[in-house]
């Protein structure tokens, strides 16, 4: 393992590194790095918006490119972790999971190049709700692998440091659309291709993690334990609510860019939006991992404070006549991501940390399909209340990162 690798991800005080754990953290760091740098380069909010705009496809169909990749990524879940309950090695669900979404990116990749209007719209959306159900399977096993292989005192700083690393990749990215160079329909299609090989690479490095083997469930309890789950555990109960509040930190965007709009800003251009947040993932997701690992509940507390005044930040620009003064919608934009990833990584660190092994899987279904739930409804609150005006629905998710932001300090302390 390189030196300042090492150096990263091992600084706490549970003692050295086995050539195992060095092994288990290059991969993970590997893997992560590919499929993070692949989402970055395929964002539906950003990239492929764009790309149905060039190719002439209705503005329905780019509207739809969101809601299809959340909730397919999410909803699914809960019905895959059946599926992973019964596997010995879980790693293999989250290999197909990324060799599906590879192949998937390939295949927009390829309709991009040769459809065009509604026809490109609706291939795209279709191999995009594909892509979301392969992501789903990625991020149902995934937690349940890394509780497995990666000590819980260093999992903040594996999945933080590989975040870091995927956003230094997208961030270059952006700086090429940004000076032009990547501005052309021909350089998004390739970065779409791209992200495809970047998925089908992450499958074959995690495919060399050696994972201990899990004993099966039955088919017949798993729903049962399911049912039995959301009963007793009041914890996991509380954090889904917590999580459902903050999804708003990652539905709060697009009304800002709406704001800039208005006010005769430039901050909705493509390289601009994904400077801004591959920016903050570069600069922030291993600080912010590593504070998880120490602290998941408050990390989620202080991101999400972070974001509800970012949000009021917005609203008191515009309300101030100065959202058109250069630099001050990009830069609370930007802050806005900073809180976004930090709520990221303390999600992810705390669903591990307070999960017995057997119980990884189950509860990272359950959560993630009550997060799809909860996100189209916040969706859809935040899409109505923006018939009013982007400022009353920003004002309402601001609102919601605060309760969020506030019931995460009632969350259960992690366990040494």
């Amino acid at each position: 393992m390189p030196t300042f690798v090492k150096f990263l991800i091992a600084e706490d005080h549970s003692g050295g590194w086995s050539k195992e754990d060095q092994r288990a953290a290059r991969l993970h760091v590997g893997t992560l790095s590919l499929s993070k740098l692949a989402d970055g380069l395929l964002d539906p909010k950003l990239v492929l918006s764009w790309l149905l705009g060039a190719l002439g496809a209705p503005a329905a169909y780019a509207g739809m490119l969101v809601p299809i990749r959340e909730a397919g990524a999410l909803l699914p879940q809960l019905l895959l972790g059946g599926w992973l309950g019964r596997m010995q090695h879980r790693r293999w669900m989250w290999v197909v999971g990324s060799a599906v979404q590879g192949a998937a990116a390939a295949l927009i990749a390829i309709v991009a190049l040769v459809l065009e209007g509604w026809q490109a719209g609706l291939g795209i959306c279709g191999l995009l709700a594909v892509l979301a159900v392969a992501r789903a399977a990625c991020s149902v096993s995934y937690k349940d692998i890394l509780g497995k292989t990666v000590a819980q005192t260093r999992r903040g700083g594996v999945t933080g440091l590989a975040g870091s690393l995927s956003a230094a990749g997208v961030l270059v990215f952006a700086v090429l659309m940004l000076t032009g160079v990547l501005r052309s329909q021909a350089a998004v299609i390739g970065a779409v291709a791209l992200a495809g090989l970047c998925w089908g690479l992450a499958a074959l490095v995690l495919a060399g993690l050696s994972e201990e083997r899990s004993t099966p469930e039955t088919v017949e309890g798993i729903g049962q334990r399911y049912l039995k789950i959301l009963r007793e555990d009041a914890n996991l109960r509380r954090f889904v609510l917590v999580r459902g509040l903050l999804v708003s930190a990652a539905l709060a965007p697009p009304y800002m860019v709406m704001l800039t709009a208005q006010d005769g800003g430039a901050l909705g251009t493509l390289g601009a939006l994904v400077l801004a947040s591959s920016g903050a993932s570069l600069l922030s997701s291993y600080v912010w991992g590593r504070m998880s690992d120490h602290n998941s509940p408050k990390v989620l507390a202080l991101a999400g404070a972070l974001s509800a005044l970012a949000m009021v930040a917005a609203i008191a620009a515009v309300g101030l006549g100065v959202a058109q003064t250069p630099g001050v919608m990009p830069t609370i934009l930007f802050g806005l991501m900073l809180a976004y990833h930090g709520i990221r990584q303390a999600r992810s660190v705390y669903l591990v940390d307070i999960s017995e092994e057997d119980r990884r899987g189950p509860n990272a279904a359950l959560a993630n399909t009550a997060i799809g739930v909860l996100l189209l409804v916040a969706g859809g609150v935040g899409g109505a209340l923006s018939i009013a005006g982007p400022v009353l629905a920003l004002a309402g998710f601001a609102g919601m990162a605060g309760m969020g932001g506030l019931l995460a300090l009632t969350l259960r302390e992690v366990a040494d």
